[in-house]
């Protein structure tokens, strides 16, 4: 009897550790650096922490719509990094305003889902693969379109001119600008977050999403159309890098060839760690946008710590370390993730 009662309680608190160990994790680390760095709680410094979030979180987003269908996607780091070149040619070499570059790097996302859905669903290439083969191309496509340079106002073509456009206020206020005293970036985040995170929890296509990525084939003889919300979610997750590549460009303020290049890393891991927050195990739209904000917090606490870039990647990785471990070794509901058999 007293075995089995040790055996409960140990279970017991395995599980409470599995739901709540990531929260608590992410709310001693914030509660250290407010109380050891000034300049931390400072309400500039964390309405920022949203800021830097808002583009790995929304990109993680579209990863984690991608992987409710058993998927994932890797190219959405080069999409980011398409849209901030695509979007600083549109207006500066194009000569056109902020909301015609928006519009064009939108389609721009949806057209490089659509072409993820199509390698993935009628040609039938593995996700990984696919998506593998997409990013390089787009990270190509992406230095043609530029000739291999930056993009910036005034700057000087190759015939000797200067370019006729400049990147306008109204597209820079996406990164920019505030309504009242919150960033407008932290409010995109947001309302995009309680979209998708509706989407997935409180619609019937989000069930179904959840459904084919859980066993495609009994969905298909259930009379889903699995082919299609397979390429709704590769849809959703090349718009939603496309709005993370927007953001970039406003921040920016001019076309970096190299910008989007850490998005994959950053978007993948936030998205693998949402699964393990609150012992949920699946992919979901609160904890993709936890492992964000955790990350952020790492990032900006570490940076005012003095410490050097590559002690971050190595904090970024221990995070998904102990993610996974929640996941797959204390959780005794384990994660089912891209490639896994259900």
């Amino acid at each position: 009897m007293a075995a089995e009662n040790s055996g409960s309680t140990t279970s017991k608190i395995r599980e409470a550790i599995v739901r709540y160990g990531f929260v608590a994790v992410t709310v001693l680390l914030v509660a250290y650096f407010l109380i050891s760095e000034p300049n931390f709680r400072t309400s500039s410094n964390l309405w920022g922490l949203l800021v830097y979030a808002a583009p790995v979180g929304i990109a993680g987003l579209g990863v984690t719509i991608a992987m409710t269908v058993g998927g994932l996607d890797l190219s959405v780091g080069s999409t980011a990094g398409f849209a901030v070149s695509l979007a600083a040619w549109t207006m500066v070499i194009g000569n056109q305003v902020g909301g015609v570059a928006i519009v064009v790097v939108l389609i721009a996302g949806g057209v490089i889902g659509l072409i993820n859905a199509a390698l993935i669903v009628w040609a039938r290439i593995p996700d990984l693969l696919a998506t593998l083969t997409t990013m390089f191309a787009i990270m190509g496509l992406k230095l043609v379109l530029v000739d291999g340079k930056s993009i910036s106002s005034r700057m000087t073509l190759d015939d000797g001119s200067t370019a006729p456009g400049k990147f306008t206020e109204g597209f820079l206020y996406l990164a920019q600008g505030k309504i009242g005293p919150v960033p407008f970036p932290a409010i995109l985040l947001i309302v995009i977050s309680v979209l998708v995170w509706f989407l997935l929890e409180r619609t019937r296509w989000g069930r179904l999403l959840y459904a084919v990525g859980a066993n495609p084939e009994a969905s298909r003889l259930a009379g889903v159309r699995v082919g299609l919300y397979r390429s709704a979610a590769y849809v959703a997750a090349g718009v939603l890098a496309s709005v993370a590549g927007l953001l970039l460009a406003a921040r920016i303020g001019q076309g970096d060839v190299s910008a989007g290049n850490s998005l994959l890393l950053d978007a993948v891991a936030v998205a693998l760690v949402g699964t393990s927050v609150l012992g949920r195990n699946v992919p979901n739209a609160w904890g993709t946008v936890l492992g964000a904000l955790l990350v952020t917090v790492m990032v900006v606490g570490f940076s005012m710590k003095g410490l050097p870039y590559y002690v971050q990647d190595v904090a970024k990785g221990a995070v998904l370390l102990v993610a996974l471990l929640f996941s797959y070794t204390l959780s005794t509901r384990r994660a089912t993730l891209p490639g896994q058999p259900t």
